[in-house]
């Protein structure tokens, strides 16, 4: 018996709270056409294995047409796939595929910038009359012939770059060859609403916004007011930068950006089920900017900060910070959560570099990431706890590592391949040398090793997520902590009539934990073994306990 349409239940608008979302990195996931570079097909051979792990949408980073200065992130066409990634009839069938195995398809728009080969920048540098010539941010010099404004790139420098066409100065908040948009300019915004829509008809169910916070700039060119030392941290910028020095209240941040962020969930608006996540790059107030741009119901559906992709240490107290701290500057919002990306270090390697045992570490980890109030985000190879790479630096592509190498090394050593086969020189994921090298002791964590093997770190994954799915609370549910002291943490997700209790040992050693009042049903599924003796329950080292209140 077939369904008609209009029988067929309404989309789930409301998927993406609470959503795993699987991050690839697509140059680094599998290569289809033996370049050692990965592409679209590649992503589409491999959509089975992210289907098994139980997640519920994919992002994949960008795939446009692109100089490939940044990896993707400096874009010369919107529309059009870039050759060493394959083509748009690729990208159709990688959605068809993704949607045929359940998952939903998000992409990585990055609007803040362009690359400098754009034809929209093209034009507006060269003369200062033409009809793009307000399309980027353009300033003349101060009279001494220095910058406009004391603003820095992230990438090091100044954030202003001159251009001897038009002897002026245009703002660049990374590479100088990526641009910022002038988002003042309404002309500049239904450019990229085009864009934004050329995507959702093509089948797209959501993105993901590169560096959201970073669209509008100060338009009186005010200089940034210095920041104290003792409230400089590094979690936007490395700590040897000087970009950490500043405040960053008009290089970005600007209070503009809310009206353009409620014209582009309005053409979302016009789709069925589209969701999107957005990047706030900020220091001082990613928080606070997160729960601007969540709010009301008409702008982003959930943000993420940089709270715990940081190098801050992951200890009790601190997770419960960071939670207070959301819920006070985002009483309504939403948040998407990631422990790992392309741009920082893998967590594994960030918290664990003198944990003995990497595995139960990791473990707990990912456990404790999927039982936080919010959406998540995991990073490909997260799922097989890839170290960090360690490359020389004859082996270096990104240019943020080399500037500012041994001090800070990039972020290649997040971004090497996917390891899929560990008896094949390059791990499965080409048959020619990868444009990064795949760490001989990624191998051992290799797919094939860990396949099949019911306690290796893949196996608690996929065991995890399918836990978490039966238990609407840990998706959608409130959160209320109990303790955060020491090295144990709990607290209690409510959803409805469903209400558990979570508690986490985040110490090396065997911890005993306090059990609320109530009567406890113990739950497994989950992977961790624990022992309970009436209000005690003893924890083994990196481990976590789960019940429900009858």
């Amino acid at each position: 018996m077939t369904t008609s349409p209009s029988t067929l239940p309404p989309p789930d608008k409301d998927w993406w709270r609470g959503a795993v979302i699987y991050q690839i990195y697509p140059r680094s996931y599998q290569d289809s056409n033996g370049d050692g570079i990965g592409d679209l097909r590649g992503i589409t051979e491999r959509l089975a294995h992210i289907a098994s792990l139980g997640v519920d949408a994919i992002w994949i980073s960008p795939f446009f047409t692109s100089p490939m200065k940044d990896f993707g992130y400096d874009v010369s066409d919107y529309r059009d796939v870039d050759p060493i990634f394959g083509d748009l009839a690729d990208f159709d069938a990688l959605v068809a595929e993704a949607h045929r195995l359940g998952l939903r398809v998000m992409i990585d728009l990055v609007l803040s910038h362009t690359s400098d080969k754009h034809p929209w920048f093209v034009e507006s540098r060269s003369s200062r009359s033409n009809p793009k010539a307000d399309w980027y941010v353009w300033a003349d010099s101060k009279p001494d012939g220095t910058p406009p404004t004391n603003w820095l790139s992230i990438f090091g420098g100044s954030a202003w770059q001159w251009d001897p066409t038009r002897l002026q100065y245009y703002m660049h908040n990374f590479l100088s060859s990526q641009p910022d948009l002038n988002l003042h300019n309404p002309e500049v915004q239904d450019a990229l609403l085009s864009v934004e829509r050329f995507w959702l008809e093509r089948g797209v169910d959501g993105f993901r916004l590169d560096t959201i916070n970073f669209y509008f700039h100060d338009k009186e060119l005010r200089d940034n007011p210095s920041l104290a030392p003792e409230r400089r941290n590094a979690q936007t910028a490395p700590a040897v930068n000087p970009y950490n020095y500043q405040e960053h209240i008009y290089d970005k941040n600007r209070p503009e950006n809310l009206e353009f962020l409620k014209r582009f969930r309005a053409v979302m608006d016009e789709f069925p089920a589209i969701a999107a996540v957005g990047e706030v790059g900020d220091s001082q107030r990613g928080l606070e900017i997160a729960g601007e741009y969540t709010s009301g119901g008409d702008k982003m559906h959930m943000c993420y900060a940089f709270e715990f992709l940081a190098p801050d240490p992951l200890t009790p107290g601190f997770v419960a910070d960071v939670q207070h701290a959301l819920e006070r500057a985002a009483p309504e919002g939403w948040v998407c959560w990631a422990f790992s990306n392309h741009d920082v270090m893998r967590h594994v390697s960030r918290w664990g570099q003198a944990v003995a045992d990497h595995d139960a570490h990791a473990k707990l980890l990912a456990s404790l990431l999927m039982s936080l109030r919010g959406s998540v985000c995991i990073y490909q190879g997260e799922e097989l706890a890839l170290p960090e790479a360690e490359l020389a630096y004859e082996d270096l592509q990104d240019p943020y590592g080399i500037q500012f190498w041994p001090d800070f090394k990039g972020r290649d050593g997040c971004r090497t391949p996917m390891v899929w086969d560990g008896r094949e020189p390059s791990a499965g994921f080409s048959a020619a040398r990868p444009w990064l090298p795949v760490p001989a002791e990624h191998l051992e964590r290799a797919v094939s090793v860990q396949e099949g093997d019911p306690s290796s770190v893949l196996s608690h994954y996929r065991r995890f997520l399918a836990f978490r799915k039966e238990h609407p609370a840990l998706v959608k549910g409130e959160i209320e902590f109990l303790s955060a002291e020491g090295a144990v943490l709990s607290f209690v997700r409510t959803h409805g009539n469903e209400k558990l209790v979570c508690i986490f040992n985040m110490s090396p050693v065997a911890r005993a934990a306090d059990l609320p009042a109530g009567t406890l049903e113990v739950l497994d599924g989950h992977g961790f073994e624990s022992r309970m003796h009436e209000d005690i329950i003893e924890l083994p080292a990196w481990s976590g306990f789960f019940a429900r209140f009858a």
